[in-house]
């Protein structure tokens, strides 16, 4: 394949720019560097959630990815140890439309751009974010490169050939990245206004959850249905999760292509069907049960990010709205005979839940979790409770 030409790059640097974001296709956005300093490469993507920006930069999913926030005053609750959903955030960087504002809340422990030093992730403010989210949302979600200098100094053309370069998240794994390496119990439960975080001290049924980027409010509802839980890597095989004679079996979300997730993980989640043993998925790992099942996923234009999606429950009529975090989709047209549709994004129709007939398994596109986002979905964690019932 023959070199790419280098762009001109002719758009002079503005006064006072410390960071940039320059796209695969020669684009430069000029703007204020923010968090920590140097350079990343990653898919650029939007998302229009208008509250909990730490819970989003901690969402695992986000690996591989270059947020562009919507919503244009961030920081104004600070953050705080609570509110995290993996301690080693994945995403590669933040884009903002205003600087970081200050923080002007109770649960505050400390300044969000302090907080994204101390983590190493690089944010650019000064963007006109809607600019940018309707350039994605016309041409697709690009990669690119975002950078912080305080110096102002950027290598256009190499930032450039490593945005270019990059090959995408199409065949790529990265819930190895992200996934816990070792097994290991959970019982914190959900957050309460006086006593904060729980424990499950009385469970009713054992769930193994198998983490390719679980975040930990998934694990927290889970704790909170009553459930003990066993965490296990993504690399697990079906007989690593069936030695634990669960009741239940969790499939988490998490980052990149299912497909190539899939290669290891659908032969774990086929023997977890074989066995009869009641098994839910969310986001990837709703995937994985579509092509451990038979069917196929592709990459979306833009996918599905933020707390404001309308999702239809077909069985009950209701409309719910959700909290999504996807790039890729099921292709409903390669669905097998058996595997119903359950849930529908009233957005662009796509599937967003999936049922198989006769057998306690079910999966949604979505996050029910929410963490951030409204709690509409919460019911789907009693329902798995109730398959375990009706197993027991």
């Amino acid at each position: 394949m023959p070199e790419r030409e280098v762009p001109s790059f002719d758009t002079p640097r503005p006064p006072g720019a410390t960071g940039a974001l320059v796209l695969a296709d020669g684009t430069v956005l000029w703007g204020k560097g923010i968090g920590a300093e140097g350079s990343n490469v990653g898919e650029v993507v939007f998302n229009t959630a208008m509250t909990g920006y730490q819970e989003t930069l901690t969402d695992p999913s986000y690996a591989g990815q270059i947020i562009t926030f919507t919503f244009p005053h961030v920081g104004n609750v600070g953050s705080n140890p609570e509110d995290i959903e993996t301690i080693t955030p994945a995403a590669r960087g933040l884009i903002l439309r205003a600087d970081v504002t200050e923080p002007s809340n109770w649960r505050s422990a400390r300044h969000l751009e302090s907080w994204l030093k101390s983590h190493g992730m690089i944010g650019l403010a000064g963007i006109d974010t809607r600019a940018l989210t309707r350039r994605i949302r016309e041409k697709g979600a690009p990669n690119g490169v975002i950078a912080h200098s305080p110096d102002g100094e950027f290598d256009l053309p190499a930032l450039w050939r490593r945005a270019a370069g990059w090959p995408g998240l199409n065949g790529m794994d990265l819930a190895r990245e992200v996934t816990s390496t070792q097994a290991y119990d959970w019982d914190e439960t959900e957050w309460s206004l006086r006593g904060g975080h729980g424990k499950q001290a009385d469970p009713r049924f054992h769930v193994v959850a198998l983490d390719f980027g679980a975040k930990r409010n998934i694990l927290r509802c889970l704790a909170s249905s009553g459930c003990k839980v066993t965490v296990l890597p993504a690399d697990a095989t079906a007989a690593d999760v069936l030695a634990h004679k669960p009741d239940g079996v969790f499939l988490s979300n998490g980052p990149g292509d299912p497909a190539a997730t899939g290669e290891y993980a659908v032969p774990m989640i086929q023997g977890v069907l074989k066995a009869g043993t009641p098994l839910f998925g969310i986001c990837l790992g709703h995937q994985m049960l579509a092509l451990a099942l038979g069917a196929k996923t592709f990459k979306m234009d833009t996918g599905h990010r933020g707390a404001n999606h309308p999702v239809k429950d077909l069985a009950t009529g209701k409309v719910e709205i959700t909290s999504q975090n996807h790039g890729f989709v099921v292709d409903e047209k390669t669905l097998p005979a058996g595997v119903t549709v359950t849930h529908r994004s009233l957005f662009d129709g796509s599937v967003e839940g999936i049922a198989v007939a006769g057998k306690p398994v079910f999966s949604v596109q979505y996050h029910p979790e929410a963490s951030p986002g409204p709690q509409d979905s919460h019911y789907l964690f009693d329902r798995f409770v109730g398959l375990m019932e009706t197993k027991a």
